[in-house]
């Protein structure tokens, strides 16, 4: 039987055949390194190691069974209509979640420590002494308590907070309060601090809206390392003028790069990052893959598998 044809291609990550190769991958890999090679190798890819591939490119692949994800958003694969519902979709998994929880709360400590006060103030050579806030005793929730959120609950244990959870399956045991997808507005309105973590599906799209945010304290931060579209950005900026929130913290954006002449630049309750929460590691991404590779071959169950109709 002959070796299915694995295209790997991944626009801004050039050495991320090399680290496939380097990782013992079992089957030579086609790696493409323009658009036209890429379009030419789909005709007869079977497997595809990507990140960013144009969507109408994937109608070329007749012979495709199986897309890895470069990473752990999927949800342009899930509602690509040139993808063939017969094919599967796996995501990278468990290599985020401590980077991403590392990003909030150095974010969250910066807020309470007034560290963007402190940094002026020692440029102007001024000893100001104030006081500053601890994150102990505070409330914290996760939307979404998959891998990422697992460990942004972890992480806010460690600083005795009291964490807050909302996804479709319970986690009682996870944190100590936990709430069902369809209590936004009990959920949100106890919190000091909303860190979003949730997919983006076709129900979590601007999920979070002015509904949700009626219900939230003047004093909360929001904090997004989801998705963009997961939070109604107009809403959103409604609620940062009107105060109705304190502030937010966001590294994901309905439009990225984030327009230069968006407001969001410009509001001082509002801290900005160019999607870099959750940096991807090439070597990891590609020893993930280069596992899954070997299971694929074994016929045997592969890890990350997406549930095309939950859309994760």
């Amino acid at each position: 039987m002959s070796e299915p044809k694995i295209v790997v291609y991944c626009d801004g990550h050039e050495k991320m055949a090399e680290s496939v190769r380097n990782a013992e991958c079992p089957i030579e890999i086609m790696a493409p390194t323009t658009r036209e090679d890429l379009e030419e190798a789909m005709v007869s890819a079977e497997v595809i190691f990507g990140w960013k591939i144009p969507p109408h490119i994937y109608a070329r692949a007749s012979h495709l069974k199986w897309v890895q994800s470069m990473g752990a958003g999927i949800d342009d694969l899930v509602s690509n209509p040139h993808l063939s519902p017969s094919v599967i979709i796996t995501r990278v998994t468990d290599q985020f979640g401590p980077a991403v929880a590392e990003y909030v709360f150095s974010e969250l400590l910066a807020n309470v420590r007034h560290v963007d006060r402190l940094r002026r103030q020692q440029n102007e050579g001024s000893w100001k002494p104030f006081g500053v806030q601890s994150l102990a005793g505070q409330n914290i929730g996760i939307a979404g308590l998959g891998s990422i959120g697992h460990e942004v609950v972890r992480k806010a244990k460690a600083f005795d907070m009291t964490v807050y959870g909302l996804s479709q399956t319970p986690h009682h045991d996870l944190v100590d309060h936990w709430f069902s997808s369809e209590r936004w507005k009990d959920f949100v309105g106890p919190l000091d601090y909303l860190v979003v973590a949730l997919p983006l599906t076709p129900k979590t799209r601007h999920i979070v809206d002015n509904n949700v945010f009626a219900h939230m304290r003047p004093g909360l931060t929001l904090v997004n390392i989801g998705r963009g579209e997961i939070i109604n950005q107009d809403d959103l900026k409604g609620a940062l003028l009107s105060h109705q929130i304190s502030g937010a913290i966001l590294d994901v954006f309905e439009t990225e790069p984030l327009p230069h002449d968006d407001i969001l630049w410009r509001l001082p309750n509002v801290r900005i990052s160019p999607h870099i929460a959750g940096p991807s590691l090439d070597e990891r991404a590609a020893q993930f893959f280069v596992t899954n590779v070997h299971k694929y071959l074994r016929h045997e169950p592969l890890l990350g598998l997406v549930n095309r109709f939950r859309g994760y």
